[in-house]
């Protein structure tokens, strides 16, 4: 059945502020004639709650109460008790579930889309996080899903530091990119500017298109300090090495996205940056003791919950200083999840599972043991279970084995519940299309991405003569993966405009020797030389590095040419270890098109040069290097 909405419930924008507009009826909707359960709760209770209320004011930018500390309004909390009343014991476990869904067109007979309503009407999950597709789709879909919910559903999605899930793909036949939501430079990115303010504007930027989507939950920011350059998970995803400035930053980005109606969520708890092993592809051990953790892991997860943040999520990583085993991952750990962030740092929100799919946690227990055993550990939330049916009825065994009680379950669906009357998704959960248009991937929100890219542009290292880039004669030697579609267009048609005759050379992983070899023999009777290197860190892919061999040609050219060859990292900054004979090295810290534009304004002189190192690389840079050039073009 199609959830019937109350005319009064409506999304309202005023300037660049989201407001919304709450009918008087704020208990959950009366079930169909049919009875069927995917309508809604029960008639008496919501009755008794809509009673004679006046009509709940407007919520603006600003204005949200998300901090777990604040106090419900009377209007918040009465839809909370009203709900929480009328769910079965499964309907509670139901909304401790998060499933994962692609925001792609499905036709209502599809398969997949056939799974999904089994989920929502069947299981009852509480939310979903929804990514990788165009945002009007992925908007048209949560409306899908809201119509089918029995209680209005929460959605997430990873959007670290933007909505670059959300876009439109690339029509590779003609390489026509097919649009969507803004998309910022990495946290490092911003972190590289010196601007604290940056990573608030961020959030509120990112917040704003999220929310026009549907979404209000943010599964950002990476709070992890990155203090091992051989992270090959975290790296770009963090705001750097220095744990007071990650502190900083990851407030200030809570703070923005909280402002405008999205709950951020700190994660890894209590800390991935200390990792060399990918947690999607096995179970990293980090060796921290107590002491360090409090000086270093722990201090931007208490400026996070300092800030208010909605969720915490946890990690799936092993401390055998801690828990003193190095198999149970801290997702599993009741020490971790309910001692260390519950009792010792005080935290009132949510907690969050990390994907309960991923090998950290897949590989060593079943479905039914995560589950059950992370909903022990002080979990409220559990994300993407291979099968949600199967986690829901292991929980519910359990409880009826007496091993997890009925309170328990109720206070975990109470916080869901919260959620979702905080945020306001409770009591209007459908998205207006065309207020999203107005909204994502405005003509100030991609200003702002602009302006961070060119001022995140970092100058590592720089040979006299080197910079600007021109004159004839120059070669770009590019390497990127062959998933890295439009890697390198932004960046050669920047160039174009002050080097009209450049020549580009492409190099992948699979480009045979004889291949290396003509490109460096091209690149060594070149007059100048530009090597870009497009090394996006990607979960569950392995270290971000430039292969073996292509990595020694890169290195070959750059110390064959010296002051006339100019370096780029485009994402992993540490890459300078593969290429030690750069003589003039530039990172930018993000695979994207406002980085490829702001590199190439940066060595044709177009643009200053300001970016600050956020993390060292021993032997090679440290914390806060970065030559400062002026634009000289």
């Amino acid at each position: 059945m199609r959830r019937s909405l109350n005319p009064r419930r409506q999304l309202l924008v005023t300037g660049g502020a989201i407001a919304l507009a709450l009918g008087s009826a704020c208990a959950p909707q009366a079930p169909s004639p049919s009875g069927s359960s995917g309508g809604g709760a029960n008639p008496d209770l919501a009755a008794q709650a809509a009673g004679s209320r006046p009509t709940p004011p407007l919520i603006q930018d600003g204005e949200f109460n998300l901090e777990p500390s604040s106090r419900l309004t009377g209007w918040q909390q009465r839809w909370v008790d009203s709900t929480l009343a009328t769910l079965s014991l499964r309907e509670r476990i139901g909304q401790m579930v998060q499933v994962w869904v692609l925001a792609d067109y499905a036709n209502t007979q599809d398969s997949s889309f056939a799974e999904l309503r089994r989920w929502i009407v069947d299981d009852g999950v509480g939310s979903a996080t929804i990514s990788l597709g165009s945002p009007i789709e992925a908007a048209a879909k949560i409306n899908a899903m809201q119509a089918l919910a029995k209680v209005p559903m929460q959605f997430a999605s990873d959007l670290e530091p933007a909505l670059g899930r959300l876009q439109g793909g690339v029509f590779t036949h003609y390489m026509i990119a097919a649009g969507g939501a803004t998309e910022f430079p990495t946290a490092m990115a911003i972190a590289a500017t010196g601007r604290d303010s940056d990573a608030y504007e961020v959030g509120k930027v990112i917040g704003r298109e999220a929310r026009a989507v549907g979404i209000d939950i943010n599964f950002a920011p990476v709070v992890d300090v990155n203090n091992n350059p051989a992270n090959p998970v975290i790296n770009t995803r963090s705001f750097g090495e220095d744990p007071a400035r990650v502190a900083r930053l990851s407030a200030g980005f809570v703070k923005g996205s909280q402002e405008v109606g999205v709950f951020a969520t700190a994660k890894h708890f209590p800390g991935h940056g200390d990792t060399d092993v990918d947690s999607h592809v096995g179970l990293p051990v980090v060796t921290a003791d107590w002491a360090r953790m409090q000086r270093v892991e722990l201090v931007p997860f208490r400026a996070a919950i300092d800030a208010g943040v909605g969720l915490v999520m946890s990690a799936h990583i092993a401390l055998p200083a801690i828990e003193g085993d190095s198999t149970t991952p801290a997702t599993l750990s009741p020490h971790i999840i309910t001692d260390v962030l519950r009792d010792t740092l005080g935290f009132e929100g949510l907690t969050i599972t990390d994907a309960l799919s991923m090998d950290g946690v897949g590989k060593g227990y079943t479905v039914e043991e995560s589950a059950v055993l992370a909903v022990k550990a002080g979990t409220d939330i559990l994300l993407k279970p291979d099968d949600p049916t199967r986690a829901i009825n292991a929980v519910l065994a359990a409880v009826q084995r007496g091993e997890i009680s009925e309170e328990r379950i109720a206070a975990s669906a109470r916080r869901v519940l919260e959620l979702k009357a905080r945020s306001g998704i409770a009591f209007n959960p459908m998205v207006d299309l065309a207020r999203l248009r107005q909204v994502v991937g405005a003509p100030a929100h991609r200003a702002l991405a602009e302006d961070i890219a060119t001022r995140a542009v970092t100058l590592v290292r720089e040979q006299p003569g080197a910079l600007p880039v021109g004159g004839r004669g120059t070669v770009v030697v590019q390497y990127m993966p062959e998933t890295e579609l439009r890697a390198g267009r932004e960046f050669t048609t920047a160039l174009r405009t002050v080097l009209p005759d450049v020549r580009i050379i492409a190099l992948s992983p699979s480009s045979a020797q004889s291949q290396l070899d003509a490109a460096r023999a091209q690149a060594e009777r070149a007059e100048r030389v530009v090597i870009a290197a497009y090394v996006r860190r990607m979960e569950g892919q392995g270290r971000p590095a430039i292969p073996v061999a292509v990595a020694s040609t890169l290195d070959a050219i750059a110390k064959s040419r010296g002051a006339r060859a100019v370096t780029i990292a485009f994402g992993n900054p540490y890459l300078l270890r593969q290429l030690p004979s750069a003589g003039t090295y530039l990172t930018t810290y993000s695979v994207g098109d406002a980085s490829e534009r702001a590199a190439a304004q940066a060595i044709l002189g177009q643009a200053a040069i300001t970016g600050r190192t956020p993390v060292s690389l021993p032997g090679y840079f440290k914390l806060g290097d970065g030559v400062q050039r002026p634009a000289s073009r």
